[in-house]
Parts: C-alpha cells; sequence; structure tokens
C-alpha cells in the first residue's frame, strides 16, 4: 500500500496589496545595496551569527527536498592559508593561459589578478559542495535531483542572508577546484571540482566590486 505523505501544515502571513507593495519596494532597495567585495575587515565576527546565515540557506527549496549540499565554515589561519596557496596556484593558471583573452578583458574594470589575499583576511571561508547522491546506512546510494541547481538557490539564500547579517562576501569559484577536498571534512560522495564554491565572508574594509567569475 502507497504511504500517504506528511505535510507540516502551512500559514503563511498575508499582505493587503499596498502592504506587499510597501514590502516588496522595501526589500529590493534593501537587497540593491549589497555588493561584493575583496576588501575585508579582519573584525571578528560570532560564530553563531554565520551558523544562523548557513541555517538560513539550508532551508533553501530543493529537489524533492533532498538538500543535496554541505556547508563548511573554515575559520582557522593555518587552513585558510593552505586554501589560499592552492587557489592562488590554479588562479596564475587561469590568468596566465587558461582564461580566453576576451574573459581576462572583461575582468580588467575590476582590477583583479591571480592573487587573493582575502581568502586570509575575512574570518570566515563557506566552502559549499554539492551531493550526488546520499549515503543509507545500509551503505546503498539514494540518488539526488537537480543537484546543481539546488545548490545555486541555497547560495543565494546564503548571500542574501549574509547581507542581511549587515556582513558582506565575495563568491569566488577558481577552476579547477580540486584541493577543496583536501582542506574540508567531506565524504566521497560530494563532487568537489564541477560544484564547489566558496564565499569569503566578514565586515567590508573597502570598496565593493562586482563579482567576479
Amino acid at each position: 500500500m502507497k504511504q500517504k505523505p506528511a505535510f507540516i501544515p502551512y500559514a503563511g502571513t498575508q499582505f493587503e496589496p499596498e502592504k506587499m507593495l510597501a514590502n516588496s519596494a522595501e526589500y529590493y532597495q534593501f537587497m540593491d545595496h549589497r555588493r561584493t567585495v575583496r576588501e575585508f575587515s579582519n573584525r571578528a565576527i560570532p560564530f553563531e551569527v554565520i551558523e544562523n546565515i548557513v541555517m538560513t540557506a539550508s532551508t533553501a527549496p530543493s529537489g524533492a527536498h533532498k538538500q543535496p549540499w554541505t556547508f563548511v565554515i573554515v575559520s582557522d589561519p593555518e587552513i585558510k592559508n593552505k586554501i589560499r596557496q592552492a587557489a592562488e596556484k590554479e588562479e596564475f593558471e587561469s590568468y596566465n593561459g587558461r582564461m580566453s583573452h576576451e574573459w581576462l578583458e572583461d575582468l580588467q574594470p575590476f582590477g583583479t589578478d591571480w592573487h587573493k589575499p582575502f581568502l586570509e583576511v575575512a574570518p570566515y571561508l563557506i566552502v559549499v559542495f554539492r551531493k550526488a547522491y546520499d549515503v543509507l546506512p545500509d551503505g546503498t546510494q539514494r540518488k539526488n535531483y537537480y543537484v546543481q541547481e539546488s545548490v545555486g538557490i541555497a547560495c543565494g539564500f546564503l548571500l542574501a542572508a549574509i547581507h542581511q547579517a549587515g556582513l558582506v562576501a565575495l563568491t569566488h569559484t577558481p577552476s579547477p577546484m580540486n584541493f577543496a577536498k583536501n582542506f574540508a571534512t567531506s565524504r566521497k560522495r560530494e563532487t568537489f571540482p564541477a560544484s564547489t564554491r566558496r564565499l569569503s565572508c566578514g565586515g567590508r574594509n573597502g570598496p565593493g566590486f562586482a563579482a567576479e567569475g
């Protein structure tokens, strides 16, 4: 016999059209002030704030509600240094042969290069992995669905939560990112090269620029 789904009752907040318009305009103005920055303050941020931000990201919708992601929060200076060294090695190769001439031209207005000091200055790095499948207690694999799309949506929630907390972030996605698995506590089923994103998160300490990559 097919099991009947067990749903949690939902009671959303409803507004009159005027209030909807005011709320939507206010939120647009709030989000329109979000910027991607590359200069961070090393001011300490309570870890609980970052936990709440990640928990907010975990509320994102996902294929079959499988939540096919893992968020790894990195604050240890030694690990951040190793991540920076590995990332800069890949970025050097990208800026000196991997990237097309057109790509490099598009990056010129932002003044970026292979140096990534923010990876050590920002108090937190949030490394986001996708999970292609889950492993059940008996060891069998269970496929996840729309993994790339689900992780992308969760990252959007993550960025909005960072902004709401009064912090700033930079999405940093050097390619390839195989080195990420050497620094994060993740398992074999997580796919690294095509799906890893890293966000530097902290307080702002300089001008904001458009996102790279």
